[in-house]
């Protein structure tokens, strides 16, 4: 499970480490776009934050009971208490870290992000590391995804986890 704001990094580094780990790979918001048959953005509009919180919880349950995957998850996945149970659980989570300046740029690149279309789109992103980055301290693996290349994140992930194979 691969948790981190927007911009971290988490479907790009997320295909090339299902790739390197020979795993299936899985977009948790692509998935529940499949389940709802529409949009993340229309569930939010038309049922609010709550319903789409309680479908992505679905989801992520379901995907974590099936085979081995990699999965990356919604920036605000893991915010989600009972969520994060079940990641805990049933799964691995990998926290892509980044600071502020490397998410703007990231996300800078296009204007797909709702809640970034605002005045103050930094800002916002500020709020978001504030408030989310002691919760997503609570992964089982940090990993710094805009110091490098994703390559390179996709490297260190798969030396985390083989420490905690040999570890474990």
């Amino acid at each position: 499970m691969l948790i981190g704001l927007m911009g971290a990094g988490k479907t790009t580094i997320g295909r090339r480490l299902a790739t390197a780990l020979d795993l299936p790979f899985f977009d948790a918001d692509e998935e529940i776009e499949k389940s709802a048959g529409r949009s993340v953005e229309d569930i939010f509009a038309d049922f609010g934050e709550a319903a789409f919180r309680d479908g992505e919880r679905k989801v992520i349950e379901r995907l974590l009971a099936g085979p081995r995957g990699v999965l990356a998850t919604g920036g605000g996945a893991f915010m989600d208490p009972a969520t994060r149970a079940i990641i805990r659980k049933k799964g691995l989570s990998i926290w892509l870290h980044a600071d502020l300046d490397v998410l703007m740029e990231r996300v800078s690149l296009r204007n797909t992000r709702p809640l970034l279309r605002q005045p103050n789109p930094r800002q916002v992103m500020k709020a978001l590391m504030e408030k989310r980055y002691p919760i997503y301290a609570q992964a089982d693996i940090r990993v710094e995804s805009g110091v490098d290349t994703h390559g390179r994140a996709v490297e260190q992930i798969i030396a985390a986890l083989k420490d905690r194979q040999q570890n474990s």
